[in-house]
């Protein structure tokens, strides 16, 4: 088997993995709505960075250091990731969460599965491509259920399609490089170390005099979004090292439902019949994918 082809999951390893990736998805739209909130989201993207720094140096004394061969896919993850964190800000800066999170989430499997269906070869049933259009099809109607963008919603629309697409490229990335690497944990390890240093190192260059600033935010927000996102981040890393790109990459994508909870529960936005059937397409979809 090539790195790049994912390994054929039994049964049990496949409701493992789907298990695994549902309880990312749950982390996922807990660490976003987090940031959302935030007064200062630079300052709250900076704490997260510097969690992910103090929880991954231990980590990297008890794992595995990658492979050599996973290095290059690292150092890609690194940079992705880190224009992620920044697109999110920006995001939220321009548009409401209910709108921004799902576009940008939607935006990603389509583009995972036709890169890993065209240029890597990964075998997907009609099934699941078809649920992998369902799903995303759903999550755009979500994300457009209170109407077409006016022109003053252009620069939300821009910066989420844009976050949407670097999430497809890191995902893409570290689809291949964990499996290159050998080490789950040194991968990710690395990783996070590296995205919290350059998180910080921009952060700083932004806010220059004024960076001490930072640490009168919100610092357990900050602190709290990191852990989780790690945590987040990494079960979705062991996911892919035994599903395909495509089927991991929808399945994560089902935050944008428990996204959509927490901002009618929490931020009082209106849910509707509209975004209730886009729900239950998702659900579909997600169906088609677990069990085709």
């Amino acid at each position: 088997m090539t790195p790049a082809a994912a390994a054929a999951p039994s049964a049990t390893g496949g409701a493992v993995v789907l298990a695994v990736v549902l309880g990312s998805a749950l982390l996922h739209a807990s660490w976003n709505a987090l940031t959302h909130s935030a007064r200062d989201r630079v300052a709250t993207i900076t704490l997260m960075g510097l969690a992910s720094i103090g929880c991954t140096l231990p980590l990297l004394l008890l794992a595995s250091p990658p492979a050599r061969a996973a290095w290059p896919f690292i150092a890609a993850s690194i940079v992705l990731e880190t224009a992620y964190s920044y697109g999110l800000v920006l995001a939220y800066r321009y548009g409401d969460f209910s709108r921004t999170y799902p576009l940008a989430r939607g935006t990603s499997p389509l583009l995972v599965a036709l890169f890993a269906t065209l240029v890597l070869g990964q075998r997907t049933s009609w099934a699941q491509l078809f649920g992998v259009a369902v799903v995303c099809a759903g999550l755009l109607v979500l994300s457009f259920a209170e109407g077409l963008p006016r022109r003053e919603d252009l620069a939300a629309v821009c910066a989420a399609v844009a976050t949407g697409c670097t999430i497809a490229a890191y995902t893409i990335v570290d689809g291949l490089g964990v499996r290159r690497s050998g080490s789950v944990l040194g991968y990710a390890g690395w990783t996070f170390l590296g995205q919290g240093v350059g998180v910080v190192l921009i952060a700083a260059a932004l806010r220059r005099g004024r960076f001490p600033g930072i640490f009168r935010a919100d610092v357990r927000r900050g602190l709290l979004g990191g852990v989780v996102a790690m945590s987040a981040y990494s079960l979705v890393l062991w996911a892919q090292t035994r599903g395909t790109l495509a089927g991991v990459a929808t399945l994560r994508e089902t935050s944008i439902l428990i996204g959509c909870v927490i901002g009618t529960v929490l931020f009082r936005e209106r849910f509707g019949r509209t975004r209730l059937l886009a729900s239950l397409g998702v659900v579909t979809g997600i169906l088609l994918i677990a069990h085709a």
